[in-house]
């Protein structure tokens, strides 16, 4: 099994996408800036809803106020956001991939990952594209479900390393996970971060209307797995040139720790579907996946053989590989800061709603698409936006006679599928860096299925809205 030794998943951040990914987010923190500059302060009044969270006050309107942000605190801005209002999910994000580093480096260095994708393979080479289809369904329905995506980000480079062990390429791995946890968390079937906060702003009963979304989930499965089935066609290797699968020879200690590593993550999987039913889990659903790691690890690692003070050696060396990415996360998170800092992001918010008011019903809800669309440019977080934009969209959709309901879908539209291409969103430059491709390769892979993506989805909100849901 040598050539899946020679690919094994590790969690260094290659030095090549770590520059690309440096210079792609300071070029567009400038372009922020510069916009500060240009673009006159704004801002929507604010209320408290029943639950305590600030929501635009459509009542009030939008009124104009200074604009601008010093200079000095825009070049302090990636450790400035540290200390802003809603910086606890960027602090957990931070600890959560630090945790998922130390265990995931434990776990390599004992050996075990690479036992587990070489005991895989053995198995499944044979039929390797019906592989591909259920773990891509997998990913997708984490996504959809539970409203799984960060909590992605460890196994992006365990599917990467079995996609080439399987004699596909890396793009094919990372369109085998965070390409469809992506699209199944835009699908929304039952997000909680998305459908769900988006349909209590608006008065909707939580997960309603679920009929359009699922059948959304069907046509964009089939879009990802043609997608990335296409692709790894055309880079596939012979099976007989990848590994001499008959030769696997099981390991009976390596057996044990594999079963107990994968108990414990079942266990964890199982607690973050429950939270798709149990209100109270989600909003812990990356401390629980995070806890599940450094169980998961800590055990089948000891059981593997592993040394304790070995283990820390490596968890230790883990957690400072990952550290490159927590400046990717501040650099990316500090857009939306400045944004704000300066007042500007309600002025940009009003002048696309503005472009609403002479257009026919049929482009509004697009433009409702788009515009969410955009935002998550700025704004990554599906709640986040679901507490800005909601309360302006459901107003202005309804009267041009468009429901509620439509708008939740065109909400998670805009909000999801960006999130596997913008930069600006840490989930990705964080996966990419982990398995060393460079954001320029991945947009020339990705940007083809956002196109036949972005027309597909456009005509399922077209269909909804001429059966009138």
């Amino acid at each position: 099994m040598e050539a899946t030794k020679n690919k094994k998943p590790t969690l260094n951040i290659g030095i090549k996408s770590f520059l690309i990914a440096i210079i792609v987010i300071f070029a567009l923190m400038v372009v922020t800036y510069v916009l500060t500059l240009v673009v006159p302060g704004g801002s929507y009044g604010r209320v408290e809803d029943a639950n305590g969270n600030l929501v635009i006050d459509t009542e009030s309107g939008f009124t104009s106020v200074a604009g601008g942000i010093p200079f000095w605190k825009w070049v302090l801005s990636p450790i400035l956001v540290l200390g802003a209002n809603g910086s606890g999910a960027l602090i957990a994000v931070i600890a959560f991939l630090l945790v998922i580093g130390g265990i995931f480096t434990a776990l390599d260095k004992c050996g075990l990952i690479n036992y587990m994708l070489a005991r895989l393979t053995a198995r499944y080479y044979k039929v390797r594209y019906r592989l591909m289809a259920i773990i891509i369904l997998f990913f997708m329905a984490l996504g959809a479900m539970v409203g799984s995506f960060e909590e992605c980000v460890p196994l992006v480079p365990i599917v990467v390393a079995l996609a080439l062990a399987l004699g596909w390429d890396k793009l094919t791995g990372i369109g085998m996970s965070l390409l469809a946890v992506g699209a199944g968390f835009a699908s929304g079937v039952c997000n909680p971060f998305t459908v769900g906060v988006a349909q209590q702003l608006a008065n909707l009963p939580m997960f309603s209307g679920v009929w359009l979304r699922l059948v959304s989930f069907v046509f964009i499965y089939g879009l990802v797995f043609g997608f990335v089935y296409l692709h790894a066609k055309k880079v596939e290797k012979p099976v007989a040139d990848c590994e001499s699968f008959a030769n696997f020879e099981r390991n009976a200690k390596m057996d044990k720790a594999t079963v107990v590593f994968i108990a414990v993550v079942g266990a964890g999987i199982c607690a973050v579907l429950s939270s798709a039913f149990i209100s109270v889990l989600q909003d812990y659903t990356m401390i629980i996946v995070a806890v599940m790691f450094l169980v998961a690890g800590i055990s089948a690692t000891l059981v593997s053989g592993m040394q304790a003070k070995d283990l820390a050696k490596s968890f230790v060396n883990g957690v400072v590989s990952i550290l490159p990415a927590v400046l990717m996360i501040l650099m990316a998170s500090s857009i939306k800061y400045t944004m704000e800092e300066a007042n500007i992001l309600d002025t940009v918010l009003h002048g696309v709603i503005n472009l609403a008011n002479d257009m026919p019903k049929w482009s509004v809800i697009l433009l409702i698409y788009l515009l969410v669309l955009g935002m998550n440019f700025f704004i990554p977080s599906g709640s986040a936006k679901a507490f800005m934009l909601i309360p302006i969209i459901v107003p202005i959709a309804s009267i041009f006679g468009i429901s509620s309901q439509l708008c939740i879908v065109a909400f998670a539209f805009g909000d999801g599928f960006s999130n596997v291409f913008y930069p600006t969103n840490a989930a990705l430059l964080i996966s990419l860096g982990l398995v060393d491709v460079n954001y320029a390769s991945w947009f020339k892979y990705c940007w083809k299925f956002q196109l036949l993506n972005l027309i597909l989805t456009s005509l399922l909100l077209l269909f909804g809205l001429w059966v009138g849901y």
